[in-house]
């Protein structure tokens, strides 16, 4: 039996923490029973996910992935989801973060 891809073990990482924070603001403090359970559920399964990526690829570069686009799919659904329009500078400072997630690709790891 082969090992799961860890690029899709890091993608599925990414999917649940960024369902769990989404869930933060309807878990109203972890009064809600709920979302609670989803977000509690949804960061053991991101973390559980992520430890085995680090042992595949350079944690460095997971982290700077799994950050990345994880702030970047939080903005979308902050704007989608609850109407939270992200100002200019925010806009300016989740563009430079993706330019340094494609850059951090782009070199490749070494190895």
């Amino acid at each position: 039996m082969t090992s799961p891809n860890p690029w899709l073990l890091l993608l599925l990482a990414i999917s649940a923490e960024v369902i769990g924070t989404s869930c933060l603001k309807l878990s109203q403090g972890f009064s809600r029973p709920l979302p609670t359970l989803v977000v509690l559920s949804a960061y053991a399964i991101s973390m559980t996910l992520m430890s085995r990526v680090v042992q595949v690829l350079p944690m460095g570069l997971t982290y700077a992935l799994w950050s990345g686009i994880g702030i970047v799919a939080i903005v979308l659904i902050g704007l989608l989801v609850y109407r939270q329009v992200p100002t200019q500078g925010q806009l300016i400072g989740m563009a430079l973060i993706t330019a340094g997630v494609v850059t951090v690709n782009l070199q490749g790891h070494p190895g």
